[in-house]
């Protein structure tokens, strides 16, 4: 069963060149845990309807052919490398999980 995730992205303040090179470095090791970025976007006023949050910077839609896959993508030994960019770069991520029905 096809794995889903959509994820709210806030960055810290100054740190888009730092998460995009996070970003540089993990987004290619989807395809290796059967992932794919579907899509990526960046919220502006003139996008956003309405809202009750604050705006994330990056919103994601990303899919996996299973959970366990998306879990070997978050323990890959080139990810686990790049989490100091992470860390230095993102303040908090919203996390929803879903599938197809």
């Amino acid at each position: 069963m096809t794995f889903y995730l959509i994820q709210l992205i806030y960055i810290n303040q100054d740190q888009a060149a730092v998460f995009e090179q996070f970003e540089a470095q993990v987004l290619p090791l989807l395809a290796q845990h059967n992932g794919r970025l579907l899509l990526r976007i960046r919220p502006t006023d003139t996008t956003i309807i309405e809202q009750t949050i604050e705006p994330p910077y990056e919103i994601h839609l990303l899919e996996f052919t299973s959970q366990a896959d998306f879990e070997r993508y978050l323990t890959d030994p080139q990810r686990q490398a790049a989490l100091p960019l992470k860390d230095q770069a993102i303040h908090s991520t919203f996390v929803i999980q879903g599938q197809t029905l």
